[in-house]
């Protein structure tokens, strides 16, 4: 009976709307405006952090399931026996996350240079352990085990007090052992004592009280939509919420809704279906390139090079997605000096060329049609396009694009670079240019990797522009 006064109240204070926009169906709410700050922020941070930062053996949060899973990990399982007492449980990894050298100013520091635009912190992954002290999730959260503090809301103060970052949380629907959740399964998904009793007050916790304006939802596919309450609960959050004019979702809300849902899609993780997708899409991929949570056994060959980050940056960007791109700090609090120095570089290149990729749109081209290692961006007003390309020649000073069509008033600039102006004759009738780079002297440029030249007045200019960007709010 409890129960069902619990569904009665949750109905009330979440499902009722009084001068809704949006109905809890995906056919209204497909049609809300994605809020433009998402589209021209383009580069964003992920950080998964949480109890299953102490193990660090494998990936994230998955470190439990391989070892208490349906189908273990034998090496997981070999490496417990190994090293902890016969009686240890997942649980009490919990009193091991201290985060004792967390400190949120010198992580807003970091971010803020990386020059990201915005951040998504993990508030609950798989494991259910919530970095908040949440009412739902007792003697299972940050405040009562481990670090004994609000390790969310500390986040969320630096990031803005000290940055202009927006700041953004991750949250699981799904949890491996919840025994709601197993209730749940086992009368396959035609209960809902899980959402009803923690998913969704939790949600709305977590809304009112740190506002996000991203959402970032997974843990979604063992179960529909509908069993979730996800359109109801994006409903509200659209009509209703502290952030319904701000905030963005991504497409994880039930099987069978990634990449058809959803301010923007992520798919699967890293995508980047490399051509154009017209829908506002997001490509999350990790530095350390097989795992999303920090690893004791990582070996450097493991960490992208700033090379491969920024060429990922520049795919993504210039075929219409964001970036987010994850470290996972240490269960002592510490960014890992390896994350630190990338994001530092991606900072150091973005302050040079990041007019290429802020605010910017798709251009007529992504790739360029006969180097293909040049890719095309923008600018909105449609005044100027970028090439960046990937890899500088070593063999010859000439950069042949064939994607541009010049006129007699097109110019050419490098940026970082104090040459004025880039000589350059047009490659065919037909279009395309021969860049001259004998006067660039690499070493005398402001970015090491990944070179943006600026073209103006290049003609057949036709930037792509989704009709649903919002570009009023």
């Amino acid at each position: 009976m409890e129960y069902f006064y619990l569904r009665l109240l949750l109905f009330f204070t979440i499902f009722v709307y009084s001068k809704s926009i949006y109905t809890p169906d995906w056919s209204s709410l497909d049609t809300r405006s994605i809020p433009s700050w998402f589209d021209q922020a383009k580069v964003g941070i992920f950080i998964h952090w949480g109890v299953f930062s102490v193990p660090s053996i494998t990936s994230e949060a998955w470190m439990w399931w391989a070892w208490k899973g349906d189908n273990p990990n034998p090496e997981t399982v070999a490496f417990m026996e190994k090293n902890y007492p016969a009686d240890w449980t997942y649980a009490d990894f919990a009193r091991e996350f201290r985060a004792e050298f967390f400190d949120p100013n010198e992580w807003a520091d970091i971010l803020g240079a990386s020059g990201a635009k915005y951040v998504v912190l993990t508030s609950k992954h798989h494991e259910g352990f919530t970095l908040w002290p949440s009412k739902y999730s007792f003697s299972w959260n940050a405040m009562d085990v481990g670090p004994k503090r609000d390790l969310v809301g500390d986040l969320a103060g630096a990031i803005r007090a000290r940055t202009n970052l927006t700041f953004g949380l991750y949250h699981s629907l799904y949890e491996w052992f919840n025994p709601l959740y197993l209730e749940d399964k086992k009368n396959q998904f035609k209960t809902q004592y899980f959402p009803s009793m923690k998913i969704l007050p939790e949600l709305v916790e977590l809304v009112e009280t740190y506002k996000p304006a991203v959402i970032w939802s997974d843990g979604d596919w063992e179960a529909p939509d509908t069993y979730w309450n996800s359109t109801e609960f994006l409903a509200w959050l659209y009509n209703e919420s502290p952030v319904k004019d701000v905030v963005v979702v991504n497409d994880r809300w039930g099987f069978g809704v990634p990449c058809q849902h959803g301010d923007f899609y992520t798919c699967s993780d890293r995508y980047n279906p490399g051509h154009l997708v017209t829908h506002k899409w997001e490509n999350c991929f990790t530095i350390d390139k097989v795992s999303w949570g920090f690893r004791r056994p990582a070996k450097l060959e493991d960490y992208m090079s700033i090379k491969e980050l920024l060429q990922e940056i520049v795919t993504t960007v210039s075929t219409g997605g964001n970036v987010l791109i994850n470290v996972g700090p240490t269960a002592y609090g510490k960014i890992a000096p390896i994350y630190e120095e990338r994001l530092r570089q991606m900072g150091s290149w973005l302050k040079v060329n990041g007019e290429a990729i802020y605010n910017s749109v798709p251009w007529k081209y992504q790739n360029d049609t006969v180097n293909s290692n040049v890719w095309y961006t923008a600018s909105k007003d449609g005044q100027y396009v970028y090439a960046s390309l990937l890899v500088w020649p070593n063999s010859t000073t000439e950069i042949k694009l064939g994607a541009p069509v010049t006129s007699s008033g097109t110019t050419i600039t490098l940026l970082g670079s104090d040459v004025d102006a880039i000589q350059w004759r047009p490659a065919s009738y037909d279009g395309g240019i021969i860049i001259d780079v004998s006067n660039i002297k690499i070493y005398s440029l402001a970015s090491d990797w990944v070179w943006v030249f600026k073209l103006e007045n290049v003609r057949g200019y036709k930037p792509f522009m989704e009709s649903k960007a919002n570009d009023e709010n």
